[in-house]
């Protein structure tokens, strides 16, 4: 071996020592880091095997030793809420973390509606925005990642950030009104831990040990262990949607044609007109998939110009791209988000103006929502856009299957997601999902309880306090009794109180029947603290929504007593109860009476004997339930079966 070689060796040989001997922290572990308050904390990390490492923190020194893997981990012992305070970890390097607090530590784990984001809020809270300055509210945003093979023991990215005007739009909007009422309330730092990814069902939050009790989802996740699987199902999807849309902008006449039909001169005069907001379905264009353009007309006065516009125009399903005067100012390539766009101040003229807006429907009925705000702005100025629109198809297309969403199979995001926050002591958890598992609200009956289960028994500090959310309204009300897969993955919610310390948020009357993401994400976080504060903290809280706690059948009616219900139920809106529904068979319901009488409810039909069955607000929307109690809180839906003696 030549000399240069054998330096060369030297050197590598070198450099992997000094990389190996370096002791490292877990992301969690870092600057800005929210620590537990008042329990033993657990601090770990990683370094040489055996190798020696020390924790100097509050002028006392603690002493620890790697094991043969590299991995060391030593106990702080309780701490009173505070900071900030410096941690300095010395093994053969150095490591120092700044600013760090002993607070309340909850993880904030579901699917989109505790994803979404303060950015997405926004408008609906600009002063809660604006005014954003409180450095003991910290979140700790968790990458949308996913394993099947491996459960890992920390994060590739993230950092923690406090609650201010440069990270507000990031954090969970559940999670900081959540946050803010904790911190109104008891005055110590507030860590939030933000694991959550739309559309996820409840199978893809557990372990593959809790897993096996559910053979199909525990099938599932073994399937998806195979890698070379995965990238062919992407490779699959991925090539399947660049022919659709490939084929889609080939034939849209829209952009064929010798004039493209965005263009402010194009002259529409022998299109067709329909009403926006609304769906091209209900009218002549009848049920199509493809591309349709619409085209409207507006007047802008003189005092608009010069200004910068925003338009608004609702939900559209499902992508769209709009162009103002020939002009392109923006897209969204996907239904639920509210679309938003800035007009540049040069853009817009005097008099007549032209917006238009190439709409993309995949599959399913496409359009524009109802009930949703369409207008351009400018300063205080307005011009709405609900009304005649002309509108003419680009092309039709076969359905767009939809992508397999890998990420969302079993196992895959706990793996990724959850398992590098167990070492980390918490103080509690919240929780919204079940949107994704509605369309089969069986298994959650057995999988969400069977969840909790499980990561409390991965984190080991005992039943930690859980909290969820209970779906909220949604789609068009119906008001005769009919089966509805999101009231029985309510009543699985419901069920689930029967799990040790666990608390439930009723929203069934902050939803939107045409959003699946509600705005009001201020009263689901105050309603979730207020649970918190019953389970978390030992308060005595009356704020909290009713549940059925007894039931007494007899030959004519049903009477129910209620938990949490001391001070009271009325109905809301002072009129006759609505939303009970009774069965002499448990198979047929019928509209039901009901009354208050000292705190419970009496529900009966005249000439219907021997009921077996009752339901409450047993509907995807039951937008009309009006029992409360009377802290003004909704009792949760419910149905109740005659147990057989």
């Amino acid at each position: 071996m030549n000399k240069k070689r054998i330096v060369f060796f030297s050197v590598l040989f070198l450099f992997t020592v000094f990389i190996w001997g370096q002791i490292s922290l877990p992301r969690l572990i870092s600057d800005g880091a929210i620590l537990q308050r008042g329990t033993e904390v657990e601090i770990w990390g990683w370094a040489s095997p055996n190798e020696h490492v020390e924790l100097h923190f509050n002028q006392i020194v603690y002493k620890t030793k790697a094991d043969i893997q590299g991995t060391w981990e030593l106990v702080l012992p309780a701490q009173q809420a505070g900071g900030p305070y410096e941690m300095v970890f010395k093994g053969t390097n150095e490591i120092t973390l700044k600013n760090i607090l002993f607070g309340d530590v909850w993880v904030c784990s579901g699917q989109s509606n505790m994803e979404l984001s303060m950015q997405r809020l926004k408008d609906a809270y600009p002063e809660v925005v604006q005014n954003a300055k409180n450095d003991k509210i910290r979140q700790y945003l968790v990458r949308d990642a996913y394993d099947f093979n491996t459960a890992h023991q920390d994060f590739d990215a993230g950092s923690w950030k406090v609650a201010n005007q440069d990270n507000i739009l990031e954090f969970s909007g559940v999670a900081y009104f959540f946050a803010k009422d904790l911190y109104a309330k008891y005055q110590v730092p507030i860590g939030l831990i933000n694991a959550a990814l739309g559309g996820s069902p409840v199978e893809s939050w557990m372990s593959e040990d809790a897993l096996k009790s559910f053979p199909d989802a525990y099938t599932e996740m073994q399937k998806f262990k195979d890698t070379n699987l995965i990238n062919k199902i992407e490779k699959s999807d991925a090539s399947r949607q660049q022919a659709w849309y490939g084929l889609l902008n080939e034939n849209d006449k829209g952009f064929s044609e010798e004039k493209e039909w965005f263009l402010k001169d194009y002259h529409d005069a022998d299109w067709s007109e329909m009403e926006v907001p609304g769906f091209w379905a209900d009218n002549e264009l009848g049920q199509v998939n493809g591309v349709v353009w619409f085209r409207k007309h507006i007047n802008i006065t003189e005092n608009m110009l010069g200004k910068e516009a925003k338009l608004w125009l609702g939900r559209i399903v499902d992508q769209d791209h709009v162009y103002v005067n020939g002009a392109f100012v923006g897209t969204t390539g996907y239904q639920y988000p509210p679309r938003k766009y800035t007009i540049n101040s040069n853009l817009l003229k005097l008099g007549d103006n032209t917006v238009t807006v190439r709409v993309i429907n995949e599959q399913g009925r496409g359009g524009f929502i109802t009930d949703k705000p369409y207008f351009l702005s400018v300063g205080n100025d307005t011009v709405a856009l609900k009304g005649k629109w002309k509108y003419k198809l680009g092309t039709t297309m076969e359905p767009l299957q939809g992508p397999t969403f890998i990420r969302w199979k079993p196992g895959g995001l706990y793996n990724k997601m959850i398992s590098p926050i167990l070492k980390y002591t918490i103080k509690g958890a919240i929780w919204y999902q079940g949107e994704s598992n509605t369309g089969n609200p069986d298994p959650y009956f057995k999988t969400f309880p069977a969840l909790i289960k499980n990561w409390r028994n991965k984190w080991q500090l005992g039943d930690f306090p859980f909290i969820y959310v209970q779906l909220t309204n949604f789609m068009e009300e119906t008001t005769e009794p009919t089966e509805s897969n999101w009231a029985k993955l309510r009543q699985a919610q419901l069920e689930t109180l029967s799990v040790p310390n666990t608390g439930m948020a009723v929203t069934i009357d902050l939803g939107e029947w045409n959003d699946i993401h509600p705005l009001n994400k201020a009263a689901v976080g105050s309603r979730l603290a207020q649970e918190a504060f019953k389970l978390g903290y030992g308060e005595r809280i009356t704020k909290v929504s009713p549940t059925p706690k007894e039931y007494k059948f007899s030959k004519k009616k049903v009477t129910i007593t209620f938990q949490d219900a001391e001070i009271g139920l009325k109905s809301n809106n002072g009129e006759a109860l609505q939303y009970f529904e009774i069965s002499n068979d448990g198979k047929i319901f019928q509209k039901a009476s009901a009354t208050i009488k000292h705190n419970k409810v009496v529900v009966w039909k005249d000439k219907l004997n021997n009921p077996v069955a009752i339901r409450y607000a047993w509907a995807n929307n039951p937008l009309k339930a009006n029992l409360f109690s009377n802290a003004g809180l909704p009792v949760s839906p419910f149905e109740i079966k005659k147990q057989e003696n």
